[in-house]
């Protein structure tokens, strides 16, 4: 898990519907009752699609209709003859209301209509799947959630769809859970699963969950969606039934938001995704522990995780950039910037886990004065809002309330979504976690340049110059120099140099790049006396050239 800043995407919000300012407001809820019927008899008498569709589609599709609405004239007396007729002149795309009945977010519409068709009557097969799905007690409006998964269940013909949900029923379930089953698994309607279903039945029917859903349809696919959160962690179907169902409670009691968010906590600690949904199994009290809020002191918190004085004075050495204070939120984060996740996490998961629910900071603990005042500065400066969102994205990749990120702070420039952008390429092209935060305290400039720049000149760096990338540990500012304009051409000219038998010293990329101008021609010059010319007119000036 190289990217540092997860947006789960399971919880976005939807597109807020149109506003209907045209109508006043008393009249609003009465105007759309109109148009939903309007378009029912629509869909039903007009465009022969069964009353029940129509129905459905005209219920569902909130977005679409509101968006039509705001085309009509309104009158209290004559807004339901005036959509009809509205309707009967300007037919509707069918499917981007069809689309959005059955589940699938406005915003996404767009990636699912079918090219050059706007009438559901010129491609029925996703109609009629939806319509055999819904007899067989799939919600209308959930459906969509089957379709965004596997579009080719609405490829499948009604017996074959009836034929599926049986083959589920045969482990013991009854109709309402085959149907929450399918919804949170939606594969199972295409193939074969006996490893899912084996633990499904162990949770729901040998230990009981199943009489905590009510025969209701939207309980059991609640229940199912939380399962599953720990099948996509990567916790194997067929081994972990009997973990799942001792402590069935973690489903009854706690929301899946409230599951994806404590295991994404500790994914951040970017250890095995399997051993975190583990984790969360054997101990799931650690689901009650406020890992947001609380404040803590950085080293305080080692200390309460039980290392050791010499350690801590280590770490205060070699991290200073981390010390201080930080938001609990942020600590899987800080222990990635002092490479100590994977002790973290072992310590909680060989039953340490408790201490992450006793920590308690002391009211002066870790209290910097200098970070302090600097920050009552900076609430009170014109670019307040601007500057304390850097500083936010400073303490959420773990560097602590302390002077060195408020000097980092003054070296980084641009809006936060850019430098994360930055940061990110960082990650993802391969430079450890604890070793890039190292090179942001020593050089913060190098998040103010763009993705493309970064990448070009790391990959000059390991592909031409045979350095591996924790050589930027020794030398950050490599990425500060201009990559035609001073790197190439320096680095060409040296490599020329040795070819020829001019330079028989293994000089470092640091030496080669950063010396200044007069210092490397006085070098150059000392290789021989008609070097420095082949230098200005054979290297820097092609280079030059090149880059203008």
């Amino acid at each position: 898990m190289h990217l540092i800043f997860i947006i789960c995407r399971r919880f976005s919000s939807s597109k807020k519907l149109p506003k209907l300012t045209k109508i006043p407001s008393r009249y609003r809820s009465q105007a759309i009752s109109e148009a939903q019927k309007a378009l029912t008899d629509y869909l039903h008498t007009t465009r022969s699609l069964p009353f029940i569709d129509a129905e459905h589609i005209s219920k569902y599709s909130l977005f679409s209709l509101s968006c039509i609405i705001r085309k009509v004239q309104y009158s209290p007396l004559n807004f339901a003859k005036s959509f009809q007729r509205f309707l009967r002149y300007h037919p509707i795309n069918e499917f981007e209301f069809f689309y959005e009945s059955i589940g699938i977010d406005p915003s996404e519409i767009n990636d699912h209509l079918p090219a050059k068709k706007f009438f559901l009557s010129e491609d029925l097969s996703t109609l009629n799947a939806a319509t055999a799905l819904s007899g067989l007690g799939f919600p209308w409006n959930r459906l969509g959630r089957l379709y965004k998964e596997d579009a080719s269940i609405f490829n499948k013909r009604a017996q074959d769809l009836t034929a599926k949900l049986s083959r589920v029923r045969a482990y013991g379930f009854n109709n309402t859970v085959a149907v929450g089953i399918c919804l949170a698994f939606p594969h199972v309607l295409v193939g074969n699963d006996d490893a899912l279903f084996d633990d499904l039945r162990m949770v729901l029917i040998d230990f009981k969950l199943m009489s905590f859903l009510d025969d209701n349809v939207h309980n059991c696919y609640d229940i199912c969606k939380k399962i599953r959160v720990f099948y996509d962690l990567g916790c194997k179907k067929g081994e972990v039934g009997e973990l799942i169902s001792r402590n069935k409670d973690i489903f009854i009691h706690y929301s899946e938001e409230v599951l994806v968010q404590k295991t994404q906590f500790f994914c951040k600690l970017n250890v095995d995704n399997e051993d975190v949904g583990l984790l969360i199994l054997q101990y799931p009290e650690i689901l009650g522990f406020d890992l947001e809020k609380p404040v803590i002191s950085v080293l305080g918190f080692l200390k309460h995780f039980g290392m050791c004085t010499e350690e801590l004075k280590s770490v205060v050495n070699r991290y200073p950039y981390v010390i201080g204070r930080n938001k609990f939120a942020n600590l899987p984060h800080v222990m990635r910037a002092l490479n100590l996740h994977e002790w973290f996490f072992d310590r909680i998961r060989n039953g340490n886990h408790h201490l992450l629910g006793t920590y308690v900071i002391d009211i002066d603990e870790a209290v910097d004065k200098y970070y302090s005042e600097s920050l009552e500065r900076i609430q009170a400066g014109r670019t307040a809002t601007h500057t304390a969102s850097k500083l936010k994205l400073l303490h959420e990749i773990g560097f602590g309330e302390n002077m060195c990120s408020l000097k980092v702070l003054t070296g980084w420039h641009g809006k936060c979504t850019l430098l994360k952008e930055r940061i990110n390429c960082l990650l993802q092209f391969g430079i450890e976690y604890s070793q890039l935060c190292k090179m942001i305290s020593q050089s913060p400039k190098i998040v103010n340049q763009n993705p493309k720049a970064l990448e070009q000149k790391m990959n000059f760096l390991c592909n031409e110059m045979g350095f591996s990338l924790q050589y930027l540990e020794v030398f950050p500012t490599y990425l500060l120099f201009d990559l035609e304009n001073r790197i190439k051409p320096r680095y060409r000219f040296h490599v020329w140099l040795s070819e020829k038998g001019l330079c028989t010293i293994n000089y470092s990329p640091a030496s080669i790049i950063a010396t200044s101008e007069k210092q490397f021609m006085d070098r150059v010059f000392g290789f021989h006396p008609a070097a420095l010319k082949w230098w200005l007119e054979c290297f820097l000036c092609k280079y030059h050239s090149n880059a203008q």
